[in-house]
């Protein structure tokens, strides 16, 4: 009986720590999202999660929440379903090794912790990813003000390909161009993991990310494959200016 009680009491002892964790992360991401972040004009929102985590799903919900809000202003989510949740249980069928190296980049250069749901901001700071609060004001904020740069791309699909045309402005010399080709919607079934049973509804899912050096000239011309499934309706693209070394997101849209 003593041992039953003694696993019981080390039981309800992690619980409380990891509570006390996320809500001290919690607590924090305001303050300190409130020092980093300066208006760029527009907002991109990372999202890093897994089909696997049982955390995940308010975050996938609270993007989704935020795409339907944004309407016509410049906000642009994107949520990578990174491959270190797939040994638990569960392989998540979006999940990309690339995703998770993009992830501890970002760790590394923000000098943050990997954990899931995360979010990161104009690849400037980060916070939980179900937190709405953190996110409220970081839409809120980050909408403020004007960015250095500018992005805009036309797109022209011919049957699985798609020829992109950029044209940038601005301090551009140390950022690439990176292309994210995104799923709207999804939704699951989770027959194993943390969250087994569940039906899970996934949105803004980053299908392929590419990397594309700037040329000198301020336009340019590039070609990419279309995954099978991709229609206009149900999917989209997404351009960013991301600085080298740095991370910055300095310019953001949607190809036309």
């Amino acid at each position: 009986m003593k041992r039953i009680q003694l696993t019981m009491l080390c039981a309800l002892a992690v619980i409380l720590l990891l509570t006390a964790t996320l809500a001290n992360r919690s607590m924090a991401s305001k303050s300190s999202i409130s020092q980093t972040i300066k208006g760029d004009g527009f907002v991109v929102l990372e999202l890093f999660t897994s089909e696997g985590c049982s955390s995940c799903p308010p975050a996938d919900e609270l993007l989704a929440k935020v795409q339907r809000a944004a309407g016509d202003k410049p906000v642009y989510a994107l949520s990578y379903h990174v491959d270190y949740w797939d040994n638990q249980g569960w392989r998540d069928v979006f999940s990309n090794p690339d995703y998770s190296k993009r992830q501890y980049d970002y760790a590394s250069k923000l000098r943050a912790q990997v954990y899931t749901p995360q979010v990161v901001v104009n690849g400037k700071t980060e916070f939980v990813g179900s937190n709405e609060s953190a996110m409220n004001y970081a839409i809120e904020s980050s909408l403020t003000g004007s960015s250095v740069s500018t992005l805009q791309l036309q797109g022209k699909q011919q049957g699985g390909k798609m020829t992109l045309s950029y044209q940038v402005t601005g301090k551009t010399s140390e950022d690439e161009l990176l292309i994210a080709i995104v799923q709207k919607k999804a939704v699951h079934q989770i027959k194993r993991g943390e969250n087994e049973g569940r039906t899970l509804r996934h949105a803004q899912i980053v299908r392929s990310l590419q990397t594309f050096q700037l040329d000198r000239s301020e336009n340019g011309q590039l070609s990419l494959e279309l995954p099978k499934a991709y229609n206009t309706a149900g999917w989209e693209i997404i351009g960013l200016l991301q600085d080298k070394k740095s991370k910055a997101i300095h310019s953001a849209t949607r190809a036309i």
